[in-house]
């Protein structure tokens, strides 16, 4: 086996890769030619809108064209699978990016509505073979909700939306049944 040569990342890691293995790799700097879809939740919007926000910009930032985006609102994170399944079963988005804010209260409901949105948009991106990608705050209050939506620790709308960028190339190169 040759020597391994390093696969880098924009974060601080490295990976060794034996020269010779077949890389599938995404550049989530190049949006150019990719369809979008966005699923956004409504419920929490001060937070949601923050996310889309964020996404819309790094969308815009890689390439990606206002006419290659659709949108569809639901009315909170729960719904956002069964929105995610139709567009990616569309066939006309390259990937989906669900966005929300699942903020924790007195209740148990936290646990179900941020477990099963989890779980639904993980069973729709293998069920249409399309990458969608998780972009909904679970947080115990609304500070660390705005913290992460364009606060003091960034913005995960826009890091779901680089993700579903990287995750679409991905999608493209690699091996076998492209969509359901």
């Amino acid at each position: 086996m040759s020597p391994a040569r390093p696969l880098r990342s924009k974060q601080e890691n490295a990976f060794s890769v034996p020269r010779g293995a077949r890389l599938f790799v995404g550049d989530p700097a190049s949006g150019r030619g990719l369809r979008i879809a966005i699923a956004a939740a409504r419920f929490n919007d001060r937070i949601t809108a923050r996310l889309l926000s964020g996404a819309f910009e790094r969308l815009e930032a890689a390439g990606v064209r206002a006419a290659d985006l659709a949108v569809a609102f639901v009315p909170g994170a729960f719904e956002l699978s069964f929105a995610a399944r139709r567009l990616a079963a569309s066939g006309r988005y390259d990937a989906v990016v669900c966005l929300g804010a699942v903020v924790r209260g007195g209740t148990p409901h936290f646990d179900y509505v941020a477990g099963e949105a989890a779980r639904g948009i993980a069973r729709a991106s293998e069920e249409t073979n399309v990458p969608i990608l998780f972009g909904v705050l679970t947080t115990d209050n609304e500070r660390q909700a705005l913290d992460r939506s364009g606060g003091r620790l960034g913005n995960r709308g826009a890091d779901a939306a680089r993700a579903a960028i990287e995750m679409a190339h991905v999608a493209r190169s690699l091996p076998g049944r492209k969509r359901a």
